[in-house]
């Protein structure tokens, strides 16, 4: 694989997509109430929901620089992280988001982010994990496959 192709050219890059979420689910509660109050305690739990969420990024930074490559999907990737969190989701990081996407906007009472997470979810696979694996399956062939059958997608 050449230097110059040896990526996964995905569409987006995933906090921007993240970003543009939370963007949009903040404006839609300003501009369409949705007769749902959320609670104090679920403001809380909500909170804590988006703070899993963040430790999943910290834990997969974690098991990528033990295995000295890189998180950036427009990079050259070294290996397949298949250790820690990696051996219950293949995207751990783009799990974490999607919790933080729910639980960051329904902490300050805006319940956008809940519908809004389903289409995140369609957007990443679409424009993001669909040509990280096609990459991944090009560079490690049955390495990655097998890590493929063994572990789901999300959950």
């Amino acid at each position: 694989m050449s230097a110059q192709k040896d990526h996964a050219n995905v569409k987006i890059h995933p906090p921007v997509l993240l970003l543009i979420h939370l963007l949009a689910a903040y404006l839609l509660g300003k501009f369409i109430v949705l007769p749902i109050v959320v609670s104090p305690l679920f403001r809380n739990l909500s909170l804590t929901l988006a703070g899993i969420g963040f430790l999943f990024g910290l834990f997969s930074l974690y098991a990528f620089t033990k295995a000295r490559t890189t998180l950036d999907p427009h990079g050259s990737v070294k290996a397949i992280v298949s250790s820690g969190i990696y051996r219950f989701t293949r995207n751990p990081i783009y799990l974490g988001m999607t919790l933080m996407l729910i639980g960051f906007p329904l902490a300050f009472g805006n319940v956008w982010g809940v519908p809004l997470a389903p289409v995140f979810i369609l957007l990443m696979n679409k424009l993001v994990i669909e040509h990280e694996e096609a990459y991944l399956e090009k560079k490690f062939g049955e390495a990655y496959t097998g890590y493929k059958s063994r572990v789901r997608r999300w959950l």
